[in-house]
């Protein structure tokens, strides 16, 4: 914890902090390693009121609390008048919260020890404010509660009244601990731990680190975004996703400038320790691979979600191998994990559909989106995501692209059975030689078989062969034909795939690309 706090800082701020549908302020720290929100200033968690800085740094350490008041019977619900003489640090030495906006009167929530109000031994931590030196403050809001505080003078007399009732709005603690995150805490993505090992039970795993009335959220593998999971008509939000992609921190900044500088400051520290994060996923996997591939070539987070879904956008973590594209919906914790993504997609069936800014998204043109469609056994699978940043969109579409591009340079040879003129037949599309069908030798060897010839392995009988340049046009029925025509005295072939043809069109459509980039060419 010491390293964190040690840690310089690259932005810090007052800034607003979404918790249970309600808005806090909080003041916000970002270093290279970690985001930190503190309750300094907040209305819904007290505000310290010293003499010349209400959210003064030089809080004194020790303070009472709700938790070990003791408050005698007889105060209880009867107002009083406390006078209390300001100290020249310090102030009254008192924190408040509350005010007509949250709907709770103005209560004392800390007394600092040894302070000006500690020191008149007859305010407690609970008691309502309702008039400071005559001035009403039954009806004001936080805010002015603060104001009138300060403007007291040295001499300030308190009218109080202790409300047994309002006590666990004191209790409470503060809103940026009711924030759920991930236990243990986002470290470094480690694929330790045999596949028997036991979980730490929930007692004994370390929690967020807490710091007084502050907490601190590791950056390693979190995810920085925007808009994904509240609306954000202004323009001025910001998301911090945890790397199992179960909680959300949602920060609010003033205006739109200033949220494109915390969003600018978060996403370049996020995205370095994506980078060490990657790099110890590739040193952990050498040996084993992930997924049936032998390496990663690139791995992050994109907001994502597939052509037919009308829900928002969900944090995606997307992994290029050498020869697929690996979907995990969270950052895998342990070896089994990583070896099952929630969707696998080869790159050669794969291909880049569109790049650019989101022509349907609320804020045209300022979403940077791009989709991969993928052909199956089922069909066609489209997937959509959205990068942060213009850098990212280009990072990732060259990834992709260069990665269907290289598996098709590594696999060169596809070969799948389908039914010509009534035989069985097997299509052969390499990446060199062009397009091949062939006898199936097994059909060939039964039929000498049962003309009673001896049965010998034998060279498959070429029935077609065309290269590349000679393809006129290419097309399918979605449903299990393949449409061939190369300009031949044949005319128009007609394969039947005996399933659906889309994973063959793709593949055919990645070698014909692959081709054209190695000839210099845009795809």
């Amino acid at each position: 914890m010491a390293a964190l706090n040690a840690a310089p800082v690259r932005q810090s701020g007052p800034l607003e902090v979404l918790v249970e549908e309600r808005w806090h302020q909080v003041w916000v720290r970002l270093n290279p390693e970690a985001l930190t929100l503190s309750c300094e200033g907040d209305p819904g968690t007290g505000s310290y009121l010293d003499n010349n800085n209400t959210n003064s740094n030089n809080v004194p350490p020790g303070a009472r609390c709700a938790a070990t008041e003791r408050v005698p019977e007889a105060i209880a619900n009867r107002k009083r008048c406390v006078r209390v003489s300001k100290q020249e640090v310090g102030g009254l030495g008192i924190s408040i919260k509350g005010g007509k906006e949250n709907r709770m009167p103005i209560l004392i929530s800390k007394i600092f020890t040894g302070l000006a109000a500690d020191q008149t031994q007859a305010l407690f931590v609970g008691d309502a404010i309702l008039s400071v030196n005559g001035r009403n403050l039954r009806d004001s809001t936080h805010d002015e509660a603060v104001q009138v505080l300060k403007r007291a003078g040295r001499q300030v007399t308190l009218e109080v009244k202790y409300m047994r009732e309002a006590s666990p709005c004191v209790k409470k603690g503060s809103p940026v601990a009711e924030i759920g995150w991930e236990t243990p805490p986002p470290e470094s993505p480690r694929l330790g731990g045999t596949p028997t090992s036991e979980p730490p039970s929930p007692s004994t795993q370390p929690s967020v680190p807490l710091q007084g009335d502050g907490r601190s959220f590791p950056l390693k593998m979190c995810y920085a975004t925007r808009a994904m999971t509240t609306p954000d008509p202004e323009n001025r939000q910001l998301e911090l996703h945890s790397p199992d992609a179960k909680h959300t921190v949602v920060l609010r900044c003033p205006d739109q400038p200033s949220a494109l500088t915390w969003f600018s400051a978060m996403h370049s520290v996020t995205s370095a320790l994506a980078q060490r994060g990657q790099a110890e996923v590739i040193q952990n996997t050498a040996r084993t691979g992930v997924a049936g591939s032998k390496e990663i070539r690139h791995l992050g987070w994109l907001a994502g979600k597939t052509e037919t879904e009308k829900q928002s956008w969900r944090p995606v973590l997307v992994v290029v191998t050498e020869k697929d594209l690996l979907l995990y919906d969270s950052l895998p914790r342990g070896k089994e994990a990583w070896q099952s993504p929630a969707h696998i997609y080869p790159l050669l069936a794969t291909r880049l559909v569109h790049s650019g800014p989101d022509r349907g998204s609320p804020h045209s043109g300022t979403e940077l989106f791009f989709a991969t469609r993928t052909g199956t056994r089922l069909g066609i699978e489209t997937h959509l995501f959205r990068a942060e940043t213009t850098k990212d969109l280009s990072l990732w579409t060259r990834q992709i692209v260069n990665g269907c591009h290289t598996s098709a340079e590594m696999i060169k040879e596809v070969t799948t059975s389908c039914l010509y003129l009534g035989q069985e037949c097997r299509l052969v599309i390499h990446y060199e030689q062009g397009f091949s069908v062939l006898a199936d030798p097994k059909h060939e060897d039964a039929e000498a078989e049962e003309d009673g010839g001896a049965v010998t392995p034998t060279k498959p009988t070429v029935l077609l062969s065309y290269p590349y340049e000679k393809l006129k046009m290419s097309s399918d029925d979605g449903i299990r034909m393949l449409f061939l025509d190369f300009g031949g005295k044949e005319g128009e072939i007609q394969l039947d795939l005996h399933s659906c043809p889309k994973p063959i069109v793709f593949i055919l459509h990645t070698f014909l690309s692959a081709k054209i980039a190695r000839l210099g060419l845009v795809a």
